[in-house]
């Protein structure tokens, strides 16, 4: 038991020894990712900041060709006041600053026309328009884009002054609305790789969003929960432009920051996987060195028995021969014998039992008349098993040798003195066999310990016998042993379970 005990104190040293270094692996593996996703944040909030300083710039050039457009207006109604006092004015009033106003307007299109929509005068008109004589209904579409003005030249007559955008205005709008363009596109594909939905002013209608699945997007409950999502996260981003309204900006941190916040977790798993993997093998590869070793040792006792033990039975026939009986002769043989039968089971040991057909019943009683005749009379042996035979396969010898192991373990917790309870019973598909004693017991920590190679609470002893016994009935017999019940200072019982089918 000590050889065991140090082997597993060193098992939990190197044990503490590995938590530690994946410990400190993990801290400094997190530590890392924290510093990532702190970086992360600051760029993101540098990118949110900037998105805003260009909002705030998009907002103001709006207002500034708001005021250009208003200025237009402005110079139209100018436009249109002159051409009226030109037309209704007096002959010998001075008409030249009219004229002067009228002429000055060279970038906006101007067309006046009558109350029957007669083209009577056109400024800064396409060469396409400038021979038409009324307006026509496409026209009409196009100069509507603004209220035209109306001119009263008394009584029912009237002029009508249509204009649009002078063609700097449209080509500086133009480049307007490819900013404002461009600004949603940049937001949406971002230096910082963050998932991005720019939404219209009810959160639902998506304007354009960035670095998420295309197909993806086109589910509206996917759309849904990353907004949902977005929100939880970072306060999206309010922007008001003209001609496009109230927008907002999600956003959230990239997916590589998720997962690298994962990635702790996965290091744990992958070097738990490698240690379990490392241990598995090492374990295997422990088992068979172990069976090779113990089976090596088997067969060179048996060998090593071999030989006197011929020798032995040549004496006792000797003695058999000599006409006067002996006493004890025939005891003698059955001990030899007995010596033989130990002998065919360690020259087993390493190679395939053969499982044949037999009586469990008779095994067991043979197995303890045997024991009886070469234990002490303290010890009480009570059997309770079927009257009917009960058959099934078993190597007899190898059998034989678990249930004298566990009775002589048996013997060994009662100090040579107290009662050993044989139970057998069927329960489903199996056999049950429990080998009962009322010895000094075993704490509940022990009962997986007793079958490993080398535990022992003897003085003297391998801590072998269990483990040898748990090989021939689980590898040999494809059953199960194990320590049923054990109470310290009453008793301990072991159960054996045979598949009888």
């Amino acid at each position: 038991m000590n050889l065991y005990a140090q082997k597993k104190r060193w098992k939990i040293v190197l044990a503490i020894i590995a938590l530690v270094i994946i410990g400190a692996s993990v801290y400094y593996t997190n530590l890392l990712v924290n510093r990532f996703a702190m970086q992360e944040r600051i760029q993101i909030r540098v990118w949110a900041d900037a998105v805003q300083r260009r909002a705030s710039l998009m907002n103001i050039t709006e207002a500034f060709f708001d005021e250009v457009r208003e200025q237009e207006r402005k110079r139209i109604e100018l436009f249109a006041s002159a051409y009226r006092r030109l037309l209704a004015d007096a002959p010998n009033e001075n008409l030249n600053f009219y004229l002067e106003i009228i002429s000055n307007n060279n970038s906006i299109p101007v067309i006046i026309t009558d109350e029957n929509r007669h083209i009577q005068l056109g400024a800064n008109l396409p060469p396409h328009q400038q021979d038409l004589d009324s307006l026509t209904d496409e026209l009409i579409t196009e100069y509507t884009v603004y209220d035209p003005i109306e001119i009263s030249l008394g009584g029912t007559k009237k002029l009508m002054v249509y204009y649009k955008e002078s063609v700097i205005f449209t080509e500086m709008k133009n480049v307007l609305d490819d900013l404002v363009s461009s600004f949603f596109n940049e937001v949406a594909l971002n230096a910082v790789s963050v998932p991005v939905i720019i939404t219209d002013s009810t959160q639902k209608h998506v304007i354009q969003f960035g670095n998420l699945d295309e197909i993806s997007m086109r589910d509206d409950n996917f759309v849904k929960q990353q907004l949902d999502e977005m929100a939880s996260e970072n306060m999206p981003i309010t922007i008001n432009l003209e001609n496009v309204g109230q927008t907002f900006i999600f956003y959230r941190s990239s997916d590589l920051l998720l997962q690298m916040q994962f990635f702790p977790l996965l290091q744990i798993l992958i070097i738990t996987l490698f240690l379990v993997m490392a241990y598995l093998l090492f374990s295997y590869a422990r088992r068979s060195e172990q069976n090779q070793v113990w089976a090596g040792m088997a067969k060179e006792t048996a060998h090593q028995i071999g030989t006197p033990l011929s020798s032995l039975m040549a004496w006792i026939e000797l003695l058999k021969m000599r006409p006067e009986k002996i006493e004890g002769v025939d005891e003698m043989e059955k001990d030899v014998q007995r010596l033989e039968t130990i002998t065919e089971r360690f020259s087993r040991i390493g190679s395939s039992p053969v499982l044949e057909p037999a009586n469990i019943n008779e095994v067991i009683e043979e197995t303890i008349d045997y024991l009886k005749k070469r234990s002490s009379k303290k010890i009480i042996y009570q059997l309770d098993i079927p009257n009917e035979p009960v058959i099934i396969p078993l190597n007899i010898s190898l059998f034989r040798w678990v249930i004298e192991n566990l009775c002589k373990n048996a013997i060994d917790a009662m100090s040579g003195q107290g009662t050993i309870r044989l139970k057998m019973h069927s329960e489903d598909r199996y056999l049950i066999i429990d080998v009962q004693d009322t010895g000094k017991g075993m704490h509940k920590s022990e009962f997986s310990a007793v079958f490993n190679p080398g535990y022992t609470s003897k003085k003297r002893g391998w801590g072998l016998g269990l483990s040898l016994a748990k090989r021939i009935i689980k590898d040999y017999h494809k059953g199960k042993i194990f320590v049923k019940s054990s109470t310290i200072n009453e008793g301990t019982t072991f159960r054996i379970m045979l598949r009888l089918k």
